[in-house]
């Protein structure tokens, strides 16, 4: 049976270079970096050297980079913060963010009473920025937290927009970037959001690790506390081999971006084209087959079948060795359907199944011609 991933918006494949040099890593370096001794001085040097390459590709400090578990705990570190130490008694989302914002708003609200305001969504996925505007204009301490690109629908921010939005009001701002980080280049002295996720596993790196940037001065404060690791931000041993094989990641994302971006992006038009050709009626959720408009490693796909064959379609695939996602995979084993979809579709949209199908420089047109085909299959049966 063939075997096509195309989940990548959910977890991607690591580059072998990045398995080589962790195993390097974990090999050699095994010391505690905050040991005095020779071993710990190894290690916190491969981590410090780590943390300056990752500040590069952004044009910020090395100081500015936090090491996290990942985007879920850089989520939590700032909003947390933001509302605990800074005085943040308002933060402005929107519906369609990933739940590591959602769920940490709601917690927040209910410890703290925070003041939570959303910005309106357009039928096409895009917040309306007009709207942004007039929530900004509120005498409250705020917080701003937009997701650069939406991990169901692949909808892009206009990031630096917001960005300079927020600054003209005071107003503190933190973007979700992990499906962008490794995919889209930043520079963060053009761009001044305050903070930013960031996790390995969505750019050819490993799981469990990730970086939120703090600008310099924030105030942020930790929320894992223990020793003085992350210049006291967040406490814990350092995964030496994590943070080095996150940086050997990000390194060959950025060095080799423009070739991969191009060969991925033309794998997602080849799909679009075929499933337009072979599926008559298929609708394109958000504004996913814009190609200036959305990001070029997923789309998000509403299929013309009927409603009572939609619980059948994903273990159908998976019965074929394809994956793909019916969502974000955090949510994966829910019987809930899609906030995203819920905030963007109308009611008989939302009947049919939608599938998310996201792609890396790992897949092939001849991947895509096999989905294709089992789908114009699972359409007729």
């Amino acid at each position: 049976m063939k075997s096509v991933y195309l989940d990548s918006a959910a977890t991607t494949q690591m580059r072998e270079e990045v398995i080589d040099k962790m195993q390097e890593v974990m090999r050699n370096n095994f010391g505690n970096a905050s040991s005095s001794h020779s071993f710990g001085r190894q290690s916190k040097s491969l981590i410090e050297a780590s943390r300056k390459r990752i500040a590069s590709h952004f044009n910020v400090s090395a100081s500015e980079i936090v090491f996290t578990s990942g985007g879920t705990e850089a989520d939590n570190l700032v909003l947390r913060s933001a509302v605990r130490d800074l005085g943040v008694i308002e933060i402005i989302s929107s519906k369609i963010e990933h739940h590591a914002i959602l769920h940490t708003i709601d917690q927040l609200k209910a410890e703290f009473g925070i003041k939570v305001s959303y910005v309106q969504i357009e039928k096409n996925g895009h917040i309306n920025y007009d709207h942004l505007e007039q929530l900004l204009q509120s005498s409250n301490k705020k917080l701003v937290s937009l997701m650069h690109i939406n991990n169901e629908v692949g909808n892009i921010l206009d990031i630096e927009r917001v960005a300079k939005l927020c600054k003209s009001h005071n107003t503190l701002f933190h973007s979700d970037t992990v499906q962008s980080v490794g995919h889209f280049k930043m520079d963060l002295q053009e761009i001044p959001v305050d903070y930013m996720a960031a996790s390995a596993h969505k750019f050819h790196g490993p799981k469990g690790v990730g970086f939120a940037f703090v600008r310099k001065n924030s105030g942020l404060k930790a929320s894992i506390h223990g020793g003085s690791q992350e210049r006291g931000l967040r406490a814990g041993t350092e995964c030496v081999h994590n943070i080095v094989g996150m940086d050997e990641a990000l390194e060959i994302a950025y060095n080799h971006l423009e070739t991969e971006k191009a060969y991925v992006a033309d794998l997602k038009a080849y799909f679009i084209d075929q499933l337009e050709k072979n599926l008559p009626g298929v609708h394109f959720n958000g504004i996913c087959a814009d190609h200036d408009q959305s990001t070029y490693t997923l789309i998000n796909v509403c299929l013309p079948f009927p409603a009572e064959k939609t619980a059948l379609l994903q273990f159908q695939l998976d019965l074929k060795g394809i994956a793909c996602s019916k969502g974000s995979a955090c949510q994966s084993g829910s019987a809930k359907g899609s906030h995203v979809l819920a905030e963007i579709l109308d009611e008989e949209q939302q009947l049919r199944p939608s599938m998310r199908f996201s792609f890396s420089s790992f897949n092939t047109k001849e991947d895509l011609d096999y989905v294709v085909e089992v789908l114009t299959e699972f359409g007729q049966s």
